[in-house]
């Protein structure tokens, strides 16, 4: 069934119009509520920059790597005291956690999820994972924070905050959820503070660490078929886990062993959650290259936002 539905959404064939076309009401309706929850919102504001990386499409579109590059760029050019804020997806802590408080990492990828840990491991950035945005920015704020980062929060309308919104470099599919993989209406975009498309503004680029002579590639992230057009030849097998799954080490094992594999080949994402089994391991490294006209007009436009 979510093999049936990640297909509907990326790359949808004739047949599943059968059912976009009877799951077409209830989209209307979801999206004609979060339309109106957004018209009616009032933004409260923090008396921070506060800047929020989302997109509209279900599944991964780079927000953590461009997180990451972003926070990077404001670093180097001196904004101290980055936060970076975030649900927390995949995680199995409730509540409010510190991941990293300055230099310090306080807790497992159990607690923080891995994008969270990723991201804490990547660059200077504290970070805090919360299911409430506005505690995590109060508390941010009482840690000295000077600039936050949220992470996909452009459906929380009620936060003063600078959107932006990543788009991939082709959706064939407009509609919204449940009939497609759009959060809101299309058109919503135009709330967003800048709206960046993939091979336009960004573009990723893929290197390798510890690449070995067969390699059995595993992942837990959303659409892991987006990977194939990365991938090194010497790449014999493949495990995918749902997104943000955790690992079963037993049944790598037993997959690594039938296949007579050298390492496995992940993701930076699943890096932080595999570590810890101790296995050979060869990393895919995705950096996004950001057009540096669009860094300084984010850091220029999002300073200003209060």
């Amino acid at each position: 069934m979510t093999h049936f539905f990640e297909s509907l959404f990326i790359n949808p064939k004739w047949y599943h119009y059968i059912v976009i076309v009877l799951l077409l009401p209830l989209s209307l309706l979801y999206g004609a509520i979060l339309l109106l929850k957004r018209v009616l919102s009032r933004a409260k504001g923090y008396s921070i920059p506060i800047v929020s990386i989302g997109n509209l499409i279900v599944g991964g579109s780079g927000k953590t790597p461009f997180a990451i590059a972003l926070i990077e760029y404001l670093t180097n050019e001196g904004v101290e005291q980055i936060f970076y804020i975030s649900r927390g997806y995949g995680r199995r802590s409730k509540g409010m956690v510190l991941v990293k408080v300055k230099n310090s990492i306080e807790c497992s990828v159990e607690e923080s999820g891995d994008e969270a840990l990723l991201v804490a491991k990547s660059t200077d950035a504290s970070v805090i994972v919360c299911e409430d945005r506005d505690s995590a920015i109060v508390k941010a704020k009482e840690l000295g924070a000077q600039c936050i980062v949220l992470d996909d929060a452009f459906s929380k309308t009620a936060i003063k905050k600078y959107d932006i919104l990543l788009e991939p470099a082709e959706v064939k599919n407009r509609f919204v959820l449940p009939a497609g993989p759009f959060r809101e209406f299309p058109f919503v975009k135009s709330y967003a503070n800048l709206m960046l498309k993939e091979g336009r503004e960004y573009r990723r680029r893929v290197s390798y660490e510890n690449l070995t002579q067969s390699m059995l590639l595993v992942t837990a992230i959303a659409n892991p078929q987006r990977l194939e057009a990365f991938l090194p030849p010497n790449v014999v097998g493949k495990l995918y886990f749902p997104d943000h799954a955790y690992f079963d080490r037993e049944q790598i094992v037993d997959k690594m062993r039938e296949l007579s594999v050298t390492s496995l080949l992940v993701t930076e994402k699943d890096y932080v959650k595999l570590e810890q089994f101790k296995l050979p391991l060869s990393i895919i490294k995705l950096k996004l290259e950001i057009d540096e006209t669009i860094l300084k007009k984010i850091k220029e436009e999002a300073c200003k936002q209060r």
